[in-house]
């Protein structure tokens, strides 16, 4: 009766090693389903322990190609496209940096995006299209639409649709609940702050500065010309004075005064000091040490108006006076007047008025283009050219 019952025996004890075998099986399944790494063996969408890490966005765009196509999209539709794959790819490389995603995830995401690429550029494309297009005019004017301005309307669109390109590209790869990514760990961010903060909002900056600085440029050429032919001279100092000179007549007839004239003149003197746009005028744009280069002539006297006035005058009774008498007196007046000029540092003191006025000018409008940017004012000698008159310089 002992051999019947050893077969039982050992088959139950078959049953249990198949048994534990069974569960440490599904045991181990569940640890790796659960507490994997994701993107290794039996980790799929998963629960990922989110290791937040501080990383740069590297922009690998052209701006001024990036301009060229917004400004005309119709006709570089295929680009426009390469565009939108180039600025969102982007994002998701530097939204996985941060989460720290490892390399399968990494290339999971750009995987998962490349299915979903033509979906999201068709709206790009038709928002941007029907946010340009607000009337048929607008077709018209298309290139003369200023770059700052299709700036603006594509970071509303990439705005309107990154948080939700991310949020169903990641859903892919990463668990949701109820739509939303689970993460754990300290210092987690939302994926979407990160995108639209530290990678979209810099990209549209550069793009936006970019436009700046060529809408400024095209700009810059039609102003020259006005400045040029409009302007001519800008004065920046005004000298008034006032001077007074007598001059004594005598006739003598053998050494005896028998005859003798007085003349007292005094004149006002209005001096003016500035430059002769016309001559020279030059505006540049340095966008790598963001300063605005304006050079200007060298500064000389535009204009010297002196005014005499004859305030007195006892003419004897042979009449020594002439009319050369009185414009050597106002000569010598005149001379006097700009000598005390030039030896008060006129020629500076215009350049630091210059300098004032155009900082005032232009600081404005190079603000638009950056807080940073600043204008510098250089002046160089401006061409000798043949004039008429006493004031040639």
């Amino acid at each position: 009766m002992a051999e019947p019952s050893a077969a039982p025996r050992g088959v139950n004890r078959t049953q249990l090693i198949i048994v534990l075998l069974i569960t440490g099986i599904l045991g181990t399944l569940a640890w790796k389903s659960y507490y994997g790494e994701p993107g290794s063996f039996l980790a799929g969408p998963a629960e990922y322990q989110l290791q937040y890490r501080p990383a740069d966005f590297q922009v690998n765009l052209d701006t001024e190609t990036a301009l060229a196509i917004l400004q005309n999209p119709r006709r570089y539709r295929r680009e426009f496209d390469q565009l939108v794959y180039d600025i969102n790819t982007d994002i998701l490389t530097h939204v996985s940096n941060r989460m720290g995603l490892n390399d399968s995830l990494r290339t999971e995401v750009l995987r998962e995006y490349d299915l979903q690429h033509p979906q999201f550029t068709e709206l790009y494309y038709r928002d941007f299209l029907r946010m340009r297009d607000t009337s048929g005019a607008i077709y018209e004017t298309w290139y003369e639409e200023g770059g700052q301005k299709v700036t603006e309307i594509f970071e509303e669109v990439a705005s309107n649709y990154t948080c939700f390109m991310l949020n169903k590209v990641l859903a892919v790869v990463i668990r949701t609940r109820n739509g939303n990514i689970l993460a754990k760990g300290a210092d987690v961010e939302n994926p979407c702050k990160i995108a639209t903060g530290e990678a979209l909002r810099p990209l549209m900056a550069r793009m936006a500065e970019r436009a700046a600085i060529d809408d400024f440029s095209r700009s810059r050429g039609l102003f020259q010309e006005k400045v040029e032919n409009v302007i001519g001279e800008l004065a920046t100092l005004e000298i008034r004075d006032k001077k007074g000179i007598n001059k004594q007549l005598q006739t003598s007839i053998w050494g005896m005064n028998v005859s003798e004239t007085d003349v007292e003149i005094t004149a006002i003197s209005i001096l003016k000091v500035g430059f002769r746009l016309n001559d020279y005028f030059d505006i540049q744009l340095d966008s790598r040490s963001k300063t605005l280069n304006i050079t200007l002539p060298e500064p000389l006297i535009l204009s010297h108006e002196v005014l005499p006035k004859i305030e007195k005058l006892e003419i004897g009774w042979l009449r020594e006076l002439e009319s050369v008498n009185i414009n050597e007196g106002v000569n010598s007046l005149r001379e006097a007047f700009r000598a005390e000029a030039l030896e008060s540092n006129v020629m500076d003191r215009a350049k630091g008025n210059a300098r004032d006025l155009m900082d005032t000018m232009f600081t404005p409008l190079v603000r638009n283009i950056g807080e940073d940017y600043k204008v510098e004012v250089r002046f160089r000698a401006a061409p000798m050219r043949e004039t008429q008159g006493d004031f040639a310089q």
